[in-house]
């Protein structure tokens, strides 16, 4: 796939920032890090990392997060890997009560739905977006708990929902970031930023 965007934000208030920036160069894209609102106006398109999403919650200043959701709303390609996926949730279960999420995307997820730490995992998930199985990383993953009917399933592993799109929002509960595998960023690249 290619892809005619240049310059792509990654959150960097904590979290696999840099490891999103080595996939963006490695995929002959600018990667820029991102932790303020007037960073965002350089970007045409976001990367919420994976992490600890209550820190990147708290962490996230009002401006930002509504400059994300607006930017967002009018075509922004946004993808979540992970905690990012949990920021760009609607509903989340097992968070904080003080946990509000950017609410990008039509779906509930249930947070470190897959164990601590020591059960991290790697495991290989098909995919037709993609072209075929990729290695994923599974650490503290978040479950999908729900979706409403326009958000597509990408793949699967086991029983469990663990990549969708939803026009141009893309969500991963794995790390594709810390695989050399750029299938799923080169994928992400080829959204169309001018479609909601």
């Amino acid at each position: 796939m290619s892809s005619t965007r240049r310059r792509v934000g990654v959150l960097a208030l904590q979290g696999d920032f840099r490891e999103h920036l080595a996939a963006l160069r490695a995929c002959e894209v600018e990667g820029v890090p991102i932790r303020l609102a007037s960073e965002l106006e350089a970007v045409d398109a976001l990367i919420l990392p994976g992490g600890e999403s209550t820190t990147m919650a708290h962490l996230m200043d009002p401006a930002l997060k509504q400059s994300i959701q607006q930017r967002s709303a009018a075509g922004m390609p946004v993808m979540g890997t992970c905690a990012g996926m949990i920021l760009m949730a609607r509903e989340i279960e097992d968070g904080r009560s003080d946990q509000e999420p950017l609410k990008l995307m039509d779906i509930g997820v249930r947070r470190n739905a897959y164990g601590r730490q020591i059960d991290s995992f790697e495991a290989e998930v098909e995919s037709a977006a993609i072209g075929g199985a990729a290695p994923a990383v599974f650490i503290r993953a978040p479950q999908l708990t729900e979706r409403a009917p326009e958000v597509e399933e990408l793949a699967r592993h086991g029983n469990q929902t663990v990549a969708v799109r939803q026009g141009n929002r893309l969500a991963l509960a794995f790390h594709p970031e810390l695989t050399s595998d750029r299938r799923w960023h080169q994928y992400f690249l080829s959204l169309d930023g001018k479609t909601k």
